[in-house]
C-alpha cells in the first residue's frame, strides 16, 4: 500500500496495529476521518477485536471512540485503550488528534499529561480513506491477480446512509504442499455522503479479527470546542520538553 499520497494518513495509522499482531490491550485502531468541508457530523466508533494468544486461548477486546468533523473540514479523532469484552469500564482516552485542512496544522493532545504537539503538513489532505479499497464507485484499489480477488457487495444502509461495500480476499498458498492456504479478508462499507468508511472488517486467521463500526451518527455541527486545544494544555517541543 502506498501511503505517500496521503499526508494525513496519520489519522489511520492505528488501523495497522491489527495487521501487525499487536497483543497489548492498550493498542488502538481508528477510522480515518477525511478533512473535507461542508459535511459536518459526529459519531462513535465501536471496535471489536479478537486474537489467539500464545497459549492458544482467544482474547476478545473492545473499545470505542468519538469522531467528528465541522463545516470547515476540521476533524476530531480519539484513540482509546482496548479493554476486555467483559469490562464495564469506559476505555480511557490515550490521545486526541485534531487537524485543520485550511491551515494544515495537525495537533496531537495527550489528556493524561495535558500536553499537545503541533506540526504543519506540507501537502494537501487526502479526501478518501487510505485503505486498499474504500468501496467507492471508482473502486481504486489493488490490481487483481491470481492471489487477490475483489467482490462488489452492492449498496446497503447504515445509520440512515447509503454505503457501498467491497470485500477483498487474499489467498496465500501453502508452502511445498505441506501447509494449508491462508485466506485473508478485508471488507469496507464506504459512505460517499460522509467520505468515510462506515464499517471495516479484517480477518487474518494467523492474527485474529477486528471490526470497526461507526454508530450514533449525527449530521449537525459539532461543538466547536472539540476542534480546539483545551485550556490548560502545554505545548511540547521537538526535544520532548514542556514549555511552561
Amino acid at each position: 500500500m502506498d501511503w505517500r499520497f496521503s499526508p494525513t494518513a496519520v489519522f489511520g495509522l492505528f488501523l495497522l496495529l491489527f495487521a501487525t499482531g499487536s497483543r497489548h490491550t492498550s493498542a488502538q485502531v481508528e477510522v480515518f476521518v477525511t478533512p473535507i468541508p461542508n459535511a459536518p457530523f459526529s459519531g462513535v466508533v465501536r471496535v471489536e477485536r479478537s486474537f489467539v494468544q500464545p497459549d492458544g486461548s482467544v482474547a476478545n477486546l473492545k473499545s470505542m471512540h468519538d469522531i467528528g468533523r465541522d463545516s470547515r473540514g476540521r476533524i476530531h479523532n480519539e484513540a482509546r485503550a482496548m479493554v476486555p469484552v467483559s469490562s464495564v469500564e469506559t476505555p480511557r482516552v490515550i490521545s486526541i488528534h485534531l487537524y485543520d485542512p485550511q491551515t494544515r496544522i495537525s495537533t496531537t493532545l495527550d489528556p493524561k499529561e495535558r500536553t499537545f504537539r503541533t506540526r504543519t503538513l506540507n501537502h494537501p489532505p487526502a479526501t478518501v480513506p487510505p485503505s486498499v479499497r474504500y468501496g467507492s464507485p471508482s473502486d481504486n484499489g489493488l490490481p487483481q491477480n491470481e492471489f487477490t480477488k475483489a467482490e462488489d457487495l452492492g449498496v446497503n444502509d447504515m445509520q440512515g446512509l447509503p454505503v457501498h461495500g467491497v470485500r477483498e480476499v487474499q489467498t496465500i498458498p501453502g508452502e511445498n504442499g505441506e501447509n494449508k492456504e491462508i485466506v485473508i479478508t478485508d471488507e469496507y462499507w464506504y459512505s460517499e455522503d460522509l467520505r468515510i468508511n462506515m464499517m471495516i472488517k479484517h480477518n487474518d486467521p494467523r492474527k485474529g479479527t477486528v471490526t470497526l463500526s461507526v454508530t450514533q451518527v449525527t449530521r449537525t455541527e459539532p461543538d466547536p470546542a472539540l476542534f480546539e486545544i483545551p485550556e490548560g494544555y502545554k505545548p511540547v517541543t521537538a526535544a520532548g520538553e514542556t514549555n511552561h
